[in-house]
């Protein structure tokens, strides 16, 4: 029924093919409009120490000890595991997994696998389950390096382009939409998804790099964000569909 309308409206190209692959919805209804991120809220000037600082304190993170972010639900797909297994591969052992975001009550199952896995692999002081962050833009604020592993593909994956907003460097896997969003070697990097050497590999490249150049990566990301993904483009883009049918 979504895929019968005079305009179908798609959050990503990745999108936009499954309708035409899967629906046979002619490419002249298709318009593909991006998910927005709020820029003003998003950005790293507008975020105080003091709101980094209580989470550094609330998660236990010490002073310029590396951290390495995968924002999230806690569900499978999400992908979880996969950094757990990357960090017991990570040659950097100084570096510190943060996976921040809360787990559904009929997801606690997994919750306590991923606690298994950690404690099997000895990681249980470089990798931590933070719990929901209601306070986002100051938990990415405290990442080196975010991590998108997902292992199904993301229809748009929304927490990608808030860590860049945030001059966050991000390593995606290499499916679904982050494939728009992630511009390999420039705004991030991309891996094989459900490949934890591959990512223990690109995390430990992407920490070995020059501050300054981990900050450019992070710049240059932002820019991406302010000229594509924007909630305001979105909008805009939004409302010229409903002024084409009109």
């Amino acid at each position: 029924v979504m895929a019968r309308g005079d305009r179908v409206i798609a959050i990503s190209g990745f999108i936009a093919e499954h309708i035409r692959a899967r629906h046979g919805t002619d490419p002249a209804r298709i318009r593909v409009i991006p998910r927005g991120v709020d820029p003003a809220r998003f950005d790293p000037g507008a975020v105080g120490p003091a709101r980094v600082a209580a989470l550094r304190t609330a998660w236990g993170v010490p002073e310029g000890r590396p951290v390495v972010m995968l924002p999230g639900r806690l569900t499978r797909w999400k992908g979880g595991a996969v950094l757990v297994e990357a960090m017991a591969r990570l040659r950097d052992r100084d570096a510190l997994a943060l996976l921040v975001g809360g787990a559904e009550p009929r997801r606690e199952g997994f919750r306590a696998e991923l606690e298994a896995l950690i404690a099997a692999r000895g990681l249980e002081g470089r990798v931590r389950l933070v719990g929901h962050a209601e306070d986002m833009p100051a938990a990415l604020l405290l990442a080196d390096v975010v991590v998108h592993a997902s292992t199904d593909p993301e229809a748009f994956g929304r927490t990608v382009i808030e860590a860049q907003a945030m001059r966050r460097p991000v390593i995606a896997s290499d499916l679904g939409a982050p494939r728009e969003t992630v511009e390999e070697a420039a705004t991030g990097w991309r891996v094989p998804p459900g490949d934890p050497a591959a990512l223990a590999g690109a995390i430990g490249r992407a920490l070995a790099l020059p501050a300054a150049e981990r900050a450019a990566v992070g710049a240059r990301a932002r820019d991406a964000v302010l000229a594509r993904y924007t909630t305001a483009a979105m909008q805009r883009a939004t409302l010229a569909v409903y002024r084409e049918l009109l």
